[in-house]
């Protein structure tokens, strides 16, 4: 079998000066503190919000150590940075909200056909990233949702049946959505870069998935351009999974899968209570962990009509996908397969892959610091909600600090 340690520092933060290695180190000991990080997360928004001079202090912490700048200008020494290292780069502009005008989402369209643009002109940057919330409003979003649910039979006839029932105007405005979303899968599959539509909640997500759905039926006849994320906390993810393999392999295209976990459990399992429905969420983290594993051995096993992206920090799950390639004889750089991580989180994960020869990436965000302070939350709170995610960031970094001292 390979031998792959997640624990080699060495290799994990190569690409990080001392002086880097130890602002992280002093950022991770902070967001280890729950109160401090709760505190937070409130008051920096509403600072923002309000206009105190907080920018400065943002840009030298937190949106340092998670994002790739403001700037495409500014990503590009981070991706060229990490492509020495054998890592590659999903770009993904801060457009997200679903509260915005016409406007607004027609911009938000116009920087991601750029974003797929400067992709093309790299390297190391096969993929970018969208989410459906920055092309479209939520509470569009929303009702078709609420009509899905009301209809019977496949994903697709739910989704005709529900849109004859909005209004002409709302037929209109979902035409803009979809006309938004052709222009940039058209762009995407033209110049040969993966497009990672990003899983959302779940009151919001059968229209994504519907459109999603579609378009991979029209542009990954030949080649993987359009990916959607499966989110396994969910308890019918898996299933869901099986279906659109099966799908694709009906109408001849292949399922682009991005697996994850999930990034909105205490959010859903609130509304559910508060409204009274089943919690659409796994019973426990073993249950996800259970569906998260079985999901990449189902893409493995069909790798003739999926391409997969597993992207996790979880370890046994990283390690476990390794292990069944080598079993099955499939190569670590397999084009149907990659692993990705965030952006300053779990580089002991990525790099590591990266030295055994496996296609890794990192998931990288960048632009204007009001637009992606909802994204650095989330960084936050998850580090710190995520048992043991900071203590294991901050161990391994102190690791690697003692291995330098002594060199």
């Amino acid at each position: 079998m390979a031998s792959i340690s997640f624990d080699n520092t060495e290799f994990a933060f190569r690409y990080l000066s001392d002086a880097e290695l130890r602002r992280s180190c002093r950022l991770f000991r902070m967001m280890s503190l729950p109160m401090l990080v709760q505190v937070g997360t409130t008051l920096i928004p509403w600072a923002m919000k309000v206009g105190l001079p907080i920018s400065g202090l943002i840009r030298k912490t937190i949106f340092r150590q998670f994002t790739g700048g403001e700037t495409l200008e500014q990503t590009a020494a981070v991706a060229h940075t990490l492509g020495k290292f054998h890592v590659d780069v999903i770009l993904d502009y801060g457009a997200e909200g679903g509260e915005g005008s016409e406007d607004e989402y027609d911009h938000a369209a116009a920087e991601f056909l750029r974003v797929i643009d400067y992709a093309a002109s790299q390297p190391n940057i096969p993929f970018m990233s969208i989410k459906i919330t920055g092309l479209a409003r939520f509470a569009l979003l929303e009702k078709l949702d609420t009509l899905m649910h009301s209809k019977k039979g496949s994903l697709i006839k739910r989704y005709f049946c529900a849109l004859e029932e909005i209004t002409p105007q709302e037929r209109e405005e979902w035409h803009r959505v979809r006309t938004r979303m052709l222009r940039i899968c058209e762009r995407a599959a033209k110049q040969n870069v993966g497009v990672l539509v990003d899983a959302e909640e779940t009151w919001i997500q059968d229209p994504i998935d519907a459109l999603v759905m579609l378009m991979m039926d029209s542009f990954n006849k030949e080649k993987a351009v359009i990916f959607n994320t499966i989110q396994h906390y969910r308890h019918d993810r898996l299933a869901f999974l099986h279906d659109c393999i099966e799908a694709g392999k009906e109408r001849k295209f292949i399922m682009g899968a991005k697996l994850v976990r999930g990034a909105y459990m205490e959010k859903e399992r609130k509304r559910a209570e508060k409204l009274r429905y089943p919690s659409p969420i796994q019973p426990d983290k073993a249950a996800s962990d259970r569906d998260f594993d079985a999901g990449v051995t189902l893409c493995l096993n069909n790798l003739d009509k999926v391409s997969v992206l597993i992207a996790t920090h979880n370890e046994n799950s990283n390690l476990l996908a390794v292990q069944q390639m080598e079993t099955m004889g499939i190569a670590f750089d397999h084009p149907h397969v990659n692993f990705s991580q965030l952006y300053g989180m779990s580089d002991n994960i990525t790099f590591n892959l990266a030295q055994l020869g496996c296609n890794v990436s990192k998931y990288l965000p960048f632009g204007p610091l009001k637009s992606v302070i909802p994204y650095l939350m989330r960084r936050a709170q998850e580090n710190t909600s995520v048992k043991g995610q900071t203590g294991r960031e901050l161990k391994l970094i102190l690791k690697e600090i003692r291995r330098r001292k002594g060199a």
